[in-house]
């Protein structure tokens, strides 16, 4: 089985940080395309370590990306 997850990646200091906000899982990378591979990994051993019941309870509210405008002065 698959699941389509979010990934949000954005620079910091000399590298990348990859966060799924669907479970709160985050990791890191020298590239974009590290961050995100290292993200798979770490979402992939969640499901293999997690409970049923933590996976359920982990993915049971919505997660909605936007954007949002604000002033700044």
């Amino acid at each position: 089985m698959k699941k389509h997850l979010t990934a949000i990646i954005r620079r910091e200091d000399d590298g990348f940080v990859s966060l799924c906000p669907e479970l709160d899982i985050a990791s890191q990378g020298d590239t974009i395309e590290t961050a995100r591979e290292n993200l798979r990994e770490a979402l992939e051993l969640f499901f293999e370590c997690a409970s049923r019941e933590e996976v359920e309870q982990s993915l049971g509210g919505d997660v909605f990306v936007t954007w949002v405008d604000v002033a700044v002065a």
